[in-house]
C-alpha cells in the first residue's frame, strides 16, 4: 500500500524559508515522477514543482513561472523522500502543499493533477507578516 507523507509547512514571514519533505512508503520514489501541488482557500490547485522519473529518465525537474528561482525540489533516494525547499517566500505562496507521484509516466508535468496516482494529506505552509 503506497503511503505519502508530508511534513515542513508552518508559519513563516515573507522572505523566509521552508522546507517541505515528502516521505513514501510503499514504493520506490526514484523510479518514478513526482510532484508538488499547492491548492490556496478558494483557488484551484496549482502545479508548484515537478521531477522525472530518476531511474527511468533524467531526474530533470520543471517549475510554475511563479516559483522559479526560489523552489527547488529534490529527492532523496536513499531516504525514499522527496523535498521542496522553498526560499524568498511571499504572501502569495500560502496554501496547502501536497506531494503526488505517477506511477505510469515517467516525465513529469505540472499542467494536470489527475494524472498523479497517489497524494500525500498535504502540509499548511503559511506566509504571514
Amino acid at each position: 500500500q503506497v503511503h505519502l507523507v508530508e511534513s515542513g509547512g508552518g508559519f513563516v514571514q515573507p522572505g523566509g524559508s521552508l522546507r517541505l519533505s515528502c516521505s513514501a512508503s510503499g514504493l520506490t520514489l526514484a523510479r518514478y515522477s513526482v510532484a508538488w501541488f499547492r491548492q490556496a482557500p478558494g483557488k484551484e490547485r496549482e502545479g508548484v514543482s515537478c521531477i522525472n522519473s530518476q531511474t527511468t529518465s533524467d531526474g530533470s525537474a520543471n517549475y510554475a513561472d511563479s516559483v522559479k528561482g526560489r523552489f527547488t525540489i529534490s529527492r532523496d533516494a536513499a531516504k525514499n523522500t522527496a523535498y521542496l525547499q522553498m526560499n524568498s517566500l511571499k504572501l502569495e505562496d500560502t496554501a496547502v502543499y501536497y506531494c503526488a507521484v505517477d506511477l505510469v509516466q515517467i516525465d513529469c508535468g505540472l499542467g494536470s493533477f489527475p494524472r498523479y496516482d497517489h497524494w500525500g494529506q498535504g502540509t499548511q505552509v503559511t506566509v504571514s507578516s
